[in-house]
């Protein structure tokens, strides 16, 4: 039974990997497209909190995690740190609303796949996931109403990474870390034209874009965890991402199109020409990604409870994207307040399934750093979980299931207001590499 389920789960995160863009908002449309890592699926279902680490979970957002923790916070009655392996994906279900009109948007994305092994007081790790998703389809009405332009565009930027942890002491790990970006985000406009009577003139005008982006970067971690009583566990963690630079190798197109008048879809191309951005020295540009500080603490018992806190600040005011600028667009600082927890009724019950299953629930709020009209677009969000034993009960692997609510920019100067439900998917298995035995 537990095997068909865990076959049963990697085959809708496979479906999910390989399904339609992994974003429908409207918002990546901007920079380098909508932030897509945002921790594992236990992470973003107490409202995207990173600061809890223990030893039977990856913790994609500080990699001090890698190194495990103390001892007697650990259900494996002090031996060796398991091998960890996780994989996750999402489907998300939106709806986007405006003064004048609303839509239905759908998506899918694989959301990473990622492996942790102990090495002594060192602990590695490395994985695959999306960093940024572009996917969005705006159409442009003029103040009569008629159809004028229409912006489509796809791709992202994806990261694979790998990192390494240390155990200063019982109580202290630290952990770096290195991350290659790369990806394409393809962008795609076009102008509508009419005949003095109204009908649409037998000839458009396309534009196509097209932008390839690589870059390193590094994240560096700290994990504080100490005992304050016999049960009580105070834990305090900061991650923090220097400024980083992605290189975008770029190409623009124009064509002379017909659409179909009805639907305003091109159906065929009659010609095209190449932009000379090496003229215009846009050929290839260098997008500085900003810097992203992160500090949290909670405070719990490791094998029943925990409750914690968390801020981010990321300096995204000095953003720019040389290629596709845009009067109405600036960026401002963003900032995220996630809060969140878990319970355990009773993790090693012998009896009572339910008795072991996580529970998890958060909230955050957000600033995204995106202005648009002079709008701040700002996000909430809140979210469930569930943690659900499988396997071998002595190795403590989870299947997580999560939904997250949520509510990103406004109406206001007719722009969108997205309202959001994700629904996250992923596999928590542990095995035994390198147990010691105890008799020969």
């Amino acid at each position: 039974m537990i095997k068909r389920f865990i076959v049963i789960c990697i085959t809708i995160i496979s479906s999910a990997a390989f399904a339609q863009q992994g974003t429908g908002s409207p918002y990546s449309f901007y920079g380098i497209g909508s932030l897509m890592a945002k921790g594992t699926v236990e992470n973003r279902s107490m409202g995207g909190m990173g600061v809890y680490l223990d030893s039977i979970h990856v913790n994609l957002r500080n990699p001090a995690a890698y190194a495990g923790n103390s001892l007697k916070s650990m259900p494996f009655n002090g031996e060796s740190r398991p091998v960890k392996f996780t994989v996750a994906g999402t489907m998300t279900n939106s709806t986007l609303k405006s003064n004048t009109s609303e839509g239905d948007a759908n998506t899918a994305i694989f959301d990473y796949i990622a492996i942790s092994m102990p090495i002594g007081k060192f602990g590695f790790g490395f994985g695959l996931m999306p960093f940024t998703s572009v996917g969005y389809k705006l159409d442009d009405y003029n103040n009569d109403e008629v159809f004028v332009n229409r912006f489509e565009g796809e791709g992202g930027v994806n990261k694979v990474f790998a990192g390494l942890g240390y155990q200063v002491n019982e109580k202290l790990s630290v952990g770096v870390d290195f991350s290659y970006n790369f990806g394409n985000i393809q962008n795609t406009g076009l102008e509508v034209a009419y005949e003095p009577d109204g009908s649409v003139v037998q000839y458009q005008t396309s534009e196509f874009n097209r932008s390839d982006l690589s870059g390193l970067n590094l994240n560096f971690g700290i994990a504080y965890k100490t005992y304050i009583t016999d049960k009580l566990e105070w834990s305090a963690t900061a991650t923090y991402a220097p400024e980083s630079q992605l290189t975008s190798k770029n190409v623009r197109s124009f064509s002379t199109v017909t659409i179909d008048g009805a639907t305003f879809d091109i159906t065929g191309v009659s010609s095209t020409i190449d932009a000379d951005l090496e003229a215009q020295g846009l050929d290839k540009t260098e997008l500085d990604l900003p810097s992203t500080l992160t500090f949290g603490t909670g405070i719990g018992n490791p094998k029943s409870w925990f409750v914690g806190a968390e801020y981010t600040f990321q300096n995204t005011s000095k953003f720019s994207n040389p290629v596709f600028s845009n009067q109405n667009t600036s960026f401002e600082d963003a900032s995220k307040i996630a809060v969140g927890g878990f319970y355990i009724p009773n993790y090693n019950a012998f009896s009572g399934y339910f008795k072991r299953v996580v529970y998890r629930a958060g909230f955050n709020v957000a600033k995204t750093g995106l202005v648009i009209k002079d709008e701040s677009i700002k996000e909430f969000g809140i979210s469930f979980g569930l943690g659900l034993p499988v396997g071998n009960r002595n190795l403590f692997s989870n299947a997580n299931l999560g939904v997250e609510f949520g509510q990103r920019g406004t109406t206001n100067q007719n722009l969108i207001k997205e309202n959001f439900v994700n629904f996250n998917l992923s596999l928590s298995l542990n095995a035994r590499w390198f147990e010691q035995r105890k008799y020969n």
